[in-house]
């Protein structure tokens, strides 16, 4: 239950900074959008791999899951692993599933430098 917690940890203070910089104008509110977007897809393509697993029907592979949790969706994958009790005990998964979050959060943070910040009005000006 310690990751659990950590876990929830990380993905309120993640959630917290992304409403706190987005209404500060420090991000554009478009990267709210597009971080809530691929999770609640995400969360969605969770509970269609679990339903299909519970009917023995063909299952989204691990790659796009895990891909989605890198493109932004790793809150909802996290909250689809804590509420649909699915991938959640997977050793293997969750460590890619771990690492995907560091890779997000590295890329979330990269964009508060320079070159994010001009990538960033490259796109959203």
């Amino acid at each position: 239950m310690v990751i659990s917690k950590l876990g929830v940890f990380i993905t309120l203070t993640f959630c917290t900074t992304l409403l706190a910089t987005t209404f500060l104008n420090l991000l554009p509110i478009e990267v709210l959008y597009l971080y809530i977007a691929t999770s609640v897809i995400t969360f969605a393509v969770y509970a269609f791999d679990k339903s299909a697993a519970r009917k023995g029907k063909w299952r989204v592979p691990e790659t796009r899951l895990h891909v989605l949790s890198l493109l932004g969706g790793w809150p909802g994958a996290y909250c689809a692993q804590e509420k649909l009790r699915h991938k959640s005990a997977k050793v293997s998964f969750k460590r890619m599933y771990w690492a995907t979050v560091a890779l997000n959060l590295t890329a979330f943070i990269w964009l508060f430098s320079e070159q994010g910040k001009y990538l960033i009005n490259g796109v959203f000006a």
